[in-house]
């Protein structure tokens, strides 16, 4: 058995979610279907099927989770008062990928009064995802100097 130990992987983006989820195995093998998530780390199920450390990389930044331990103090509660944010080019591509793999629909894509694209899903874990599509600028033409 080797005693070497694999270098971290990479954590990106400036703030990183950690979420508690019920099943983070299952989440994150939802996350790699509904959000093309790359599962970057994980350390192995306990006994119990519980998780205590899973990092994904989703749509270049990082998203860790893990399973509630309640025998630690760590109970699982149902998540509120917050949602993740994919913002995307192509929001019908990202939008349909999430619904196929059983995402529900909280919103309806629609455009919203600021100009984007907007929509929210909430997948099997309780967790809202929202994403945005900036509303396409216009090519910058330039003006002839005077």
């Amino acid at each position: 058995m080797s005693t070497e130990t694999k270098p971290a992987p990479a954590v990106k983006g400036g703030v990183v979610a950690y979420l508690t989820v019920d099943g983070a195995m299952k989440a994150a093998a939802f996350y790699e279907r509904a959000f093309g998530a790359e599962i970057v780390a994980a350390m192995p199920v306990d006994e119990k099927g519980r998780t205590m450390h899973v990092h994904l990389h989703v749509n270049g930044s990082s998203l860790m989770m893990s399973d509630a331990y309640p025998d630690h103090g760590h109970p699982w509660k149902t998540p509120q008062g917050f949602n993740l944010l994919l913002p995307v080019d192509d929001i019908a591509a990202w939008w349909e990928r999430a619904v196929a793999a059983g995402a529900e629909v909280v919103n309806p894509v629609a455009e919203m009064f600021w100009g984007d694209l907007y929509g929210q899903l909430r997948d099997p874990f309780g967790i809202t995802w929202a994403m945005n599509q900036p509303k396409k600028q216009p090519e910058n033409k330039s003006r002839p100097e005077r």
